[in-house]
């Protein structure tokens, strides 16, 4: 596997349509259709070529990109050729297509929406794109403020009256799954996928927020769905984290492999490497996590996940102060309180309790920020609150949190809170239930040690802190050195089952 790009060597599926590199297919001719240069109709169907075609959204991004100059196509008929995209044209481009788009081009998409509904206030369709771009915006950015305003407009768009614009719908989906609001991501997402079945956006949506309501095998409709309306890279990336999510690491990371091999964008590399950066990251290997994730801010510098990753890779290295430095720029980049929570949790490793102090009061600022935004924060604060505030507290927010998103991952939230309330036989089934059923990492494995050593279960103890730290030896700067503590403690194994 190249460290450097994130592709692998060998032993990939190769998509037998895809040309061998430096052989060139010889495209077929394309008869005239109409005025030069004229889309089809909207309700024509083009037969599938095996040649190049443009895509309807590039062909809309080539009406913000301007005109083009005339040249000769290859039946010798006069075309127009179009200049190249503008930003602005490039990010409407990969929204058509499902894509990621570069987060300067959607600003460039918003700042040119923004000019369209001030001299048009009735332009339905330009209040619904800059909804969309606003919210995607502030999936990516986390800014307080951007979702509120990206709400404004989607409303606005719908406001208009006629048939509910996709675009609108799918941008109130997208802005939902950003306010963790999994039952509304899902509402939305099904309206718009129920509104045009063939576009992309809706699925992606879909995959985030069903495992959020716990429905398994939506996500799995979902997934089966968006790879026979777009195949390719983005599709990989959402079925890598299903798998992962199943707890299917091998299958996880050949798909997403797959995905950065067949990247089109910058801005689909960077999801697809950090992507994998994460599954490395959870196998316990932090020197590919760390290649991958600076590939991934190579394509992207913005990327505040593959940020955010960088910074527990260098940690889990033993790069502290690079650690420290890195979970700065990741902050910058999103003001998500859960970055300010691990870096405040490395900072206590280190031993400087007063600086931890600061980064955990900085997490309460930005959550009560969000709050204000409609974002919900019930996950990232009940974790603040179980290990570093009031686990009583935290057990309220976790408790509303696992009612209205019953899953593996709220399930071990809660569990971890009652049991840092002493309430240790409630948390037993909850994060036995969080180990069986969600992905096969090492957080819920140590959480589940530890409750077991609270119960004086010594055996089932060691077995879990093992496994935790054979899944990933640094997951935590704090709890893996407390796992390994723990078991110097209980000493020799006796004979038992492995762990399940």
């Amino acid at each position: 596997m190249d460290r450097e790009t994130g592709r692998p060597g060998t032993g990939l599926r190769t998509d037998p349509r895809t040309p061998l590199p430096g052989v060139a297919r010889a495209p077929r001719p394309r008869l005239a259709q109409g005025v030069p240069g004229a889309p089809p109709p909207p309700a024509a169907r083009r037969p599938r070529r095996r040649g190049p075609r443009l895509s309807a959204a590039v062909g809309v991004g080539l009406l913000l990109a301007g005109g083009g100059v005339v040249a000769v196509d290859r039946l010798g008929q006069d075309r127009a050729a179009p200049a190249p995209l503008t930003p602005a044209g490039r990010a409407l481009a990969a929204a058509g297509a499902g894509r990621p788009a570069v987060l300067a081009d959607l600003d460039a998409l918003i700042g040119e929406r923004r000019e369209r509904v001030r001299r048009a206030p009735a332009d339905r369709g330009s209040w619904a794109v800059l909804g969309a771009a606003l919210a995607e915006r502030a999936a990516r950015s986390g800014a307080p403020g951007a979702y509120t305003e990206a709400e404004r407009a989607l409303q606005r768009a719908l406001a208009q009256g006629g048939t509910p614009d996709v675009r609108a719908l799918t941008g109130l989906a997208v802005l939902a799954a950003a306010r963790q609001d999994w039952a509304g991501a899902v509402r939305w997402g099904e309206a718009a996928r129920d509104r045009a079945p063939g576009r992309v956006g809706a699925y992606r949506v879909l995959l985030e927020a069903y495992p959020g309501t716990g429905d398994a095998e939506g996500a799995d409709r979902a997934l089966e769905r968006l790879r026979k309306v777009r195949p390719g890279p983005v599709a990989e990336v959402a079925a890598a984290w299903v798998h992962r999510e199943r707890g299917w690491r091998e299958d996880a990371e050949a798909t997403v492999y797959d995905a950065a091999a067949g990247a089109a964008t910058p801005a689909e590399r960077a999801a697809a490497l950090s992507r994998a950066g994460d599954l490395a990251w959870e196998r316990g290997e932090a020197e590919t996590a760390l290649a991958r994730y600076e590939g991934a801010l190579r394509a992207e510098p913005e990327h505040d996940g593959a940020a955010a990753g960088r910074a527990r890779a260098l940690a889990g290295l033993g790069r502290s102060e690079e650690a420290l430095t890195a979970w700065a720029r990741a902050r910058a980049a999103a003001p998500r309180p859960g970055y300010a929570v691990e870096s405040g949790e490395l900072l206590l490793a280190l031993g400087r309790s007063a600086e931890a102090a600061d980064h955990f009061a900085l997490a309460r600022h930005q959550a009560a920020a969000l709050a204000r935004d409609g974002v919900r924060q019930e996950p990232a604060l009940g974790r603040l609150e179980a290990d570093h505030g009031d686990p009583a507290e935290a057990v309220r927010l976790l408790t509303e949190e696992h009612r209205r998103h019953p899953g593996p991952a709220a399930s071990g939230a809660l569990g971890w809170a009652l049991h840092k309330a002493g309430r240790s036989a409630e948390a037993l089934p909850r994060l036995r239930a969080a180990v069986k059923d969600g992905p096969n990492t090492a957080r819920p494995a140590y959480h589940l040690g530890m409750v077991h050593l609270a119960l004086g279960e010594r055996d089932a103890a060691r077995r879990q802190l093992t496994r935790a730290l054979r899944l990933a030896p640094q997951f935590s700067p704090l709890h893996a050195e407390r796992a390994r503590r723990e078991l110097a403690a209980l000493g020799e194994p006796a004979w038992g089952p492995l762990p399940a």
